[in-house]
């Protein structure tokens, strides 16, 4: 809409996040619908034929993916999960157990401290086949809402195109429309606990 100055999108996504954030922490059942929507991931046939597999870890009222998490480390794949470091960039780290995350400082399920450094522990964005995405609100069409500091945007511009972005929501998550630009990344495809919806993804 080129007709919009820039502080009125902003209020936009402003009100939209709080309308999805109050949705989400409303949300009944979450670790039940949390175990629907992962076990419908690792159903994909791309989940099936994937090698590299990131997961994102749960903060607050997500999808709760650590429940799936020591499913998926038995599952003959790599699995990679996200952590940002203190210049506020995602790092890729190669999960193999369970004990090899601690609570951090803002207390979010993250890699310890010690093992993010060992050269056989990371990984590249470009070496996932593929990604599992978080955010605060999404359109069946697939554009994505974070948290606006950018933290995976700048991801998952070094992904892959053939490598799906898979982003997980509760259906209360989901908007008409959302404000998008055009650097912005559209989903492959969203699941939730009702379907799978198609996304536009990067070749819109």
């Amino acid at each position: 809409m080129p007709n919009e100055t820039a502080e009125p999108i902003q209020e936009r996504k402003k009100k939209i996040r709080e309308q999805a954030h109050a949705n989400r922490n409303a949300q009944a059942n979450k670790d039940e619908l949390s175990q629907d929507i992962c076990a419908k991931f690792a159903a994909l046939p791309a989940f099936v034929h994937a090698k590299i597999v990131m997961y994102y870890i749960d903060v607050r009222s997500e999808v709760r993916t650590r429940l799936a998490l020591p499913d998926a480390l038995t599952q003959s794949k790599k699995i990679v999960v996200p952590w940002c470091n203190d210049q506020g960039e995602l790092e890729l780290f190669h999960l193999e157990n369970m004990d090899e995350l601690a609570i951090g400082m803002y207390k979010i399920l993250e890699p310890k401290q010690e093992l993010r450094s060992l050269p056989a522990k990371q990984v590249k964005a470009a070496d996932l086949d593929l990604v599992m995405v978080p955010g605060v609100a999404f359109t069946r069409a697939g554009a994505r809402m974070g948290h606006g500091k950018g933290y995976y945007d700048k991801l998952l511009q070094h992904a892959r195109l053939d490598a799906p972005l898979v982003a997980l929501a509760f259906e209360c998550q989901l908007f008409d429309e959302i404000p998008t630009a055009a650097h912005d990344i559209y989903m492959d495809l969203v699941i939730t606990e009702r379907a799978n919806y198609q996304g536009k993804g990067r070749a819109h």
